[in-house]
């Protein structure tokens, strides 16, 4: 997959997995792995790229006698999901002209 199109996906994943309440990055790697295989070393710079461009905000709290980092979801990290919702029906016309030229051949 190009990885580009995986990015992007994999962002408005993760705003997913925050968007009905604040997570930690174990959590939300636990929440998508019925969907999408991320390892840490892929969430983090995900989250960190969220964070730098406003779509979620990140708030450290005690657990267990250390900081846990909870991400929560923004204004703008909602409409993102918003904005993926309206496009999904373009990007579903382009996977079925994909598949109907691989029928085809």
């Amino acid at each position: 997959m190009d990885i580009q199109l995986k990015r992007g996906l994999l962002e408005v994943a993760v705003l997913a997995a925050i968007k009905n309440e604040p997570s930690y990055g174990y959590q939300i790697i636990k929440d998508l792995k019925p969907y999408v295989d991320i390892s840490e070393s892929t969430l983090y710079p995900i989250l960190r790229r969220l964070e730098s461009s406003s779509c979620l905000t990140v708030e450290s709290a005690a657990y267990n006698g250390r900081l846990r980092k909870y991400y929560h979801i923004t204004p703008l990290g909602r409409q993102k999901i918003q904005e993926f919702r309206e496009e999904w029906g373009q990007i579903l016309s382009i996977f079925d002209y994909i598949v109907k030229e691989d029928a085809r051949g």
